[in-house]
């Protein structure tokens, strides 16, 4: 069959769903296109870019008819930043698209069954709205921020423009590139984190400090990662640098200390390698603490340059209530929670139960957790490092049994193996907490082939603005 469109084409299509990238999805002669910007229920004039066999994309050039959720984006540089997705549509259908997006990834790979309402038949899988923010704006705790160098545009002697210099631009990467678009302000970020970000670009371009070219291996500076703890308002700021010499490093501290109050811990990363992964192996202190301190729902956590810590404080207590919920602990029980980072989740369950088992393949990580368990004087939490899949396993040997099992894994899922692994121990409950629905759906589908029903799903908005939605699943032993 011959494809109705060709690169250039004009077309007028009608947007009938959004991708998991946010890009509307269209129709033309019943061809798909894929376009940035549109929304469900509207027409589109487009300009077709890149045609491939099954489908295309394709660049918004006029809205026909808008759909009632358009909304004004209010970041300047938006249309260039690939940071946010959805601040063209209104607050409460991105939550309406988030459950739905869910209840689709469920339904299409885990085969599930999701009831229509709140109610259904009793093999159905209920999913509640998605929990939304009353305030979705400057709600990220931490900015991680690549730096680069722009050109400068300057004046040549006969008036002609000319490149000058080279200027250190701090920003996120435009969409689809690691193209930085330099920024001051960004309104999901908290301002001091915006404050930290700025201070470290004004002091680098005074000092001449170059930044790191992935293309040559050279410059210096790679990142700048700036966290602040909501209730505690303590700082951190962590220089991620391409060796070792950082140049009058003193001149940096200063000026930070005298610029952001808040600030008591000023850290460097060093990462020679050639890479994009953000961090290197080795951490030192240049002023302050190796530590800021935060609080979850009246849980201190300690938190370090490399240590994983929710993004969005307020949605993560939201977040771990659910799971506690749905855990059911009455006191007695022993449960394990599987990729325990930081102790974060543990510390929650181990309030309510009898006894908190975490493991976590970064050893960082458990230090921190077992840091994090003696700052709060919880006893019945215990920590280790490992892979889940080994380390449970043992701990079955062991003659530990869990009524329990929470998992909260990356955006890939679960480990084939850890899933064996709990069919094999048997809890009478799952709680799976997931950041990405499609990896979750084909968890669960393996959880329920193997002796676990699906009971409900609780979509949270820890991402507003973005395509992510975060979900906390109750499952049960048939």
């Amino acid at each position: 069959m011959s494809v109705p469109v060709s690169k250039n084409d004009e077309v007028v299509v009608d947007i009938v769903g959004l991708t998991h990238e946010g890009e509307g999805v269209g129709r033309a002669d019943g061809f798909t296109l894929f376009i940035q910007g549109a929304l469900p229920g509207e027409r589109v004039r487009a300009r077709v870019l890149k045609v491939k066999k099954q489908y295309g994309y394709a660049k918004l050039q006029e809205l026909v008819a808008a759909s009632p959720d358009r909304v004004e984006a209010p970041c300047p540089i938006y249309m260039q930043c690939g940071g946010c997705q959805l601040q063209h549509m209104d607050y409460d259908a991105q939550l309406r698209w988030k459950r739905q997006h869910v209840v689709d990834n469920l339904e299409r790979i885990g085969k599930l069954r999701v009831a229509a309402g709140e109610g259904g038949d009793s093999g159905d899988v209920i999913v509640h709205p998605a929990i939304g923010m009353d305030k979705p704006w400057h709600y990220r705790n931490k900015a991680q921020v690549p730096i680069g160098m722009v050109p400068e545009a300057g004046r040549a002697a006969d008036g002609s423009a000319s490149v000058r210099d080279m200027r250190l631009v701090a920003g996120f990467y435009a969409r689809g590139s690691h193209r930085i678009i330099d920024m001051d302000q960004c309104l999901i970020q908290h301002s001091v984190n915006d404050e930290i970000v700025a201070e470290v670009k004004a002091v680098g371009r005074e000092l001449g400090i170059t930044a790191y070219d992935e293309e040559t291996g050279r410059g210096l500076l790679r990142h700048v990662m700036a966290r602040v703890g909501f209730v505690s308002g303590e700082a951190m700021v962590v220089l991620v640098t391409n060796g070792q010499r950082i140049p009058q490093v003193e001149r940096w501290v200063e000026r930070i200390r005298e610029t952001i109050p808040g600030v008591t811990s000023i850290v460097q990363n060093v990462n020679t390698r050639k890479t994009n992964v953000i961090f290197g192996d080795e951490t030192r202190v240049l002023w302050g603490s190796d530590v800021i301190y935060d609080e979850l729902d009246g849980i201190r956590f300690a938190i370090s340059a490399r240590s994983f810590y929710q993004v969005n404080p307020v949605q993560t207590v939201e977040l771990y209530r659910k799971a506690v919920e749905y855990a059911g602990l009455t006191g007695s029980e022993t449960v394990i929670d599987a990729y325990c980072g930081i102790g974060t989740i543990s510390l929650f369950l181990a309030r309510q139960a009898g006894r908190v088992y975490g493991v976590e393949i970064v050893p960082e990580a458990i230090e921190d957790a077992r840091r994090n368990a003696a700052l709060n004087e919880i006893g019945n939490a215990e920590f280790e490092a490992g892979p889940a899949e080994v380390v449970i396993p043992r701990w079955r040997q062991e003659g530990i049994v869990p009524d329990v099992i929470v998992v909260d894994p990356p955006r890939k899922g679960c480990d084939e193996a850890l899933l064996e692994t709990i069919l094999a121990m048997r809890p009478e409950r799952v709680v799976y907490v997931s950041c990405n629905p499609s990896t979750l759906a084909r968890d669960l589908r393996v959880l329920e082939d193997g002796g676990y029903r699906t009971v409900e799903v609780q979509p949270v908005d820890m991402f507003p603005w973005t395509v992510h939605v975060e979900s906390v699943i109750l499952m049960v032993r048939k």
